[in-house]
């Protein structure tokens, strides 16, 4: 049953005059893989948002849909353009709209004049480069993206139009404009920083928020003033320069649009014609804003939506981590915020929406914050999914059938990879039993969510705990697996999912010393760090996080890192991950030390050598040494038992394969159990 405390979620709202069922919205996130070369969504893309519809929410906003594809151009099958083949995108909308309307669900269309200086290289032509005034790029400066003409600007305009007819005609209940938000192209014209023009589209406030304002306009003029007509909004720029964002709780200059600006230009786009402001802030100079990584608590758009929701009258949606319903509840009952809006958790779990309503949050399953699955893959032009979630974005080919013929599967392992397949194969009806050594579920993400802002991860191993039990699972833990322990159970399929180890440099000058622990151990037991000044060998995530980790606890640390760059740099993980901890880092005081290599470990310190100096030993005082210096996979049960167990299936699964990342492990895992 729901918690009467969660019913205010499920009451009506209104967008103009549109009437949605409850105060849930899917937020809109990109769509790759889910287009066709006519830029209409394929099948993958309609069964991705009838997935959500079926889950309850009472609003899709759709991913970015591009109004044209001259100025900016992108190859096809890229985004969504109703311009591009405007019967084409009909024919496939309309089916979409008639199925999510099946389930008393609206649906918007959102527009996009693309993405100006923010473009990500590679992802337009450069001579396709295009911004409010010559500028360099945010990713690579070399880049120069040119000025565009004032009729330039008023064809785009014009393409608003057009597209917002194309997609009522589609049967979409209204669109949403993107954006005066995150720094696209049309938010570049908004902000004083970006926009250096003299015609009447630069200067003045007025001039400056006049793109955003003729389009709504020209919308309202051609499809009604009953097509609602939202906004994507970041009512603050969080930026103090370029390519630097503005930390949580930071004092900083604000270089984009600040509060004050904010504010005005809310009431003046509602006075234009705009029926909803969907809230958040950042731009992509502080792209941690928009994107949101674990290091935020959730809800940190809270006094954004406040203060906006102070000076329009027109609906609110709020964003940023808000799945808890006590959470989402709270910004309803003290006039935060109108809607709750929810983008990656809907990617974890279609299903949140009703499992709330069913009084069931407890089975919801979590988004880690991680963007190795969504905004990650995209960035490398791979297709839209979730890092906890494999058949997101391919909901129908991936979907997991019944078991011809029941099976008994044992599972070697309780780590993400191995509770994934266990819980799968159990779900298509397969008899399942899983050996864990220990005396918990988890494996190696249980030392990694040990600090705060791991939280999500904790409530991932909760969330795998229970599906055991829901699925049926026969858990055995404290039980080691062996060639007789195995072969009792006369499985017919065996997976070993052993996970990883800690890489451990026992070659190195120092490393048994009683001062020297494994990040795990430390992450486990950090009372056991007694001294102030701490050296973490090691720059991978585990190693920057159990950095910061100790940096907030008040410890004085020096990260030491053998290559260019922590974390592997921007392009081994979501660019916004990797820049929110990065500034965290030096926002908390650690010092960062790249290309030095250690040499030993001394009782008072550490002796390391820069790249830059082949012969020197410089010698750093410390009261403990971290060691992060990688996994290795763990492997050797499976090494020994592969070739030795009567067994007709066997995999190896996980990190016990290769030592990868959360997401290849669960993949792993999906994959195995939904193939026996």
């Amino acid at each position: 049953m729901m918690d009467k405390s969660h019913r205010v979620l499920f009451e009506p709202m209104k967008i103009g005059s549109l009437m949605l069922k409850n105060r849930y919205s899917m937020a809109p996130m990109g769509t790759l893989g889910c287009v066709d070369n006519d830029g209409a969504y394929n099948q993958r893309g309609i069964e991705y948002y009838i997935a959500r519809a079926k889950g309850g929410v009472g609003l899709i906003i759709t991913g970015v849909q591009m109004v044209e594809n001259e100025l900016e151009q992108f190859p096809m099958p890229s985004l969504p353009c109703p311009s591009y083949q405007p019967t084409a995108y009909i024919r496939s909308a309309k089916e979409m709209t008639e199925r999510v309307h099946a389930y008393g669900t609206k649906i918007f269309a959102q527009l996009t004049a693309g993405w100006g200086r923010s473009c990500i290289p590679g992802f337009s032509p450069e001579d396709k480069s295009i911004a409010p005034s010559e500028a360099p790029n945010r990713f690579n400066p070399e880049q120069i993206h040119r000025e565009l003409t004032t009729e330039e600007v008023q064809y785009f305009i014009g393409k608003f139009i057009e597209s917002a007819v194309i997609a009522q005609k589609s049967g979409y209940d209204g669109v949403e404009i993107h954006a005066v938000h995150e720094g696209y192209l049309l938010d570049q014209f908004t902000m004083s920083f970006f926009n250096k023009r003299t015609d009447q589209y630069g200067g003045s406030f007025e001039n400056r928020y006049r793109f955003a304002v003729e389009m709504v306009e020209g919308i309202k003029a051609i499809c009604g003033e009953d097509f609602p007509v939202s906004l994507r909004y970041s009512v603050k720029g969080n930026m103090k320069g370029f390519g630097q964002g503005i930390l949580p709780g930071e004092q900083a200059q604000e270089v984009g649009r600040d509060m004050e600006e904010g504010l005005k230009a809310a009431k003046y786009l509602q006075e234009a014609g705009y029926d909803a402001l969907n809230v958040d802030a950042g731009t992509y100079d502080a792209w941690y804003w928009n994107h949101p990584p674990n290091y935020f608590k959730p809800g940190m758009y809270q006094p954004y939506c406040k203060a906006v929701s102070e000076v329009v009258d027109i609906p609110v949606l709020m964003a940023g981590r808000m799945e808890d319903p006590e959470l989402a509840s709270h910004a309803i009952n003290e006039g935060i915020a109108d809607g709750i809006s929810m983008g990656r958790p809907l990617l974890a779990d279609p299903d949140v929406v009703n499992k709330i309503r069913r009084g069931r949050f407890n089975e919801v399953r979590p988004c880690l914050s991680c963007h190795l699955g969504c905004l990650g893959r995209m960035a490398e032009v791979g297709n839209l999914s979730c890092a906890v979630n494999p058949s997101c974005g391919r909901e129908e080919e991936y979907k997991l059938t019944a078991a011809y013929q029941k099976k008994k599967i044992v599972v070697i392992g309780g780590g993400v990879a191995g509770m994934e397949a266990a819980r799968i194969a159990s779900d298509r009806g397969h008899d399942v039993v899983l050996f864990e050594k220990s005396s918990v579920l988890g494996g190696n993400v249980i030392p990694g969510s040990q600090p705060p802002f791991k939280h999500d991860d904790r409530l991932l191993i909760d969330w795998f705990s229970g599906e055991m039990a829901r699925k049926h699972v026969d858990v055995r833990l404290n039980t080691v697996a062996t060639k007789i322990t195995i072969e009792d159970e006369q499985p017919d399929s065996v997976i070993f999912a052993t996970g990883s180890r800690p890489a451990q440099p026992s070659w190195l000058t120092g490393f048994n010393k009683p001062h020297v622990m494994m990040a795990e151990t430390m992450l486990m037991n950090p009372e056991f760090i007694t001294g102030g000044h701490i050296a973490v060998i090691g720059a991978g995530l585990v190693g920057a996080e159990a950095a910061l980790w100790m940096a907030q606890r008040g410890k004085q640390v020096t990260l030491i890192e053998a290559s260019d760059d922590i974390i592997g740099g921007p392009h081994s993980t979501c660019f916004a991950n990797y820049q929110m901890l990065k500034e965290l880092l030096i926002a908390e005081k650690v010092d960062i030390k790249t290309s030095t290599y250690l040499k030993a470990i001394t009782d008072n310190g550490i002796t390391v050598r820069p790249a830059s100096e082949p012969e020197a030993n410089i010698k750093l005082k410390c009261d403990h040494v971290i060691v992060a210096m990688g996994y290795k996979a763990e492997d050797s049960l499976f090494s020994q038992l592969a070739n030795e167990l009567d067994v007709d299936e066997i995999y190896n699964i996980g990190d016990s394969q290769a030592a990868r990342t959360i997401m290849t492990a669960i993949w792993d895992g999906y994959e195995v159990g939904r193939s026996i």
